[in-house]
């Protein structure tokens, strides 16, 4: 659905500069080029930070499940780990060996 607004967007500034300016041919292909540059970087970041958001879900509903995660070589379940969730990481408990490890849950595997 981005993609076809991102097209909308570029035509419509297409169609307002043939409308509406006195530029030369080559400067209008220039200028659109900046804007199809930019809508497709936004595009591409707002497909990575959805890929990234996924990704955080699956950790975390993993770890709510009691399942095994790797976090930078540690081994992080829900009984030696607790989530903190305003800051999305995992806080180690003082039964597990590793009081006052916090890890990043985006890092986890």
């Amino acid at each position: 659905m981005a993609y076809l607004y991102g097209l909308i967007v570029v035509g419509l500034f297409f169609g307002v500069m043939h409308f509406f300016t006195e530029l030369k041919l080559s400067q209008k292909i220039q200028a659109s080029l900046l804007v199809v540059i930019i809508v497709s970087g936004a595009i591409f970041y707002n497909h990575l930070q959805q890929e990234r958001a996924a990704h955080l879900r699956q950790v975390l509903l993993e770890f709510k499940q009691g399942k095994d995660l790797r976090c930078k070589g540690l081994t992080v379940n829900n009984k030696m780990f607790t989530l903190s969730i305003g800051t999305q990481t995992f806080i180690a408990n003082k039964e597990s060996g590793n009081v006052g490890v916090m890890l990043i849950a985006s890092e986890c595997e």
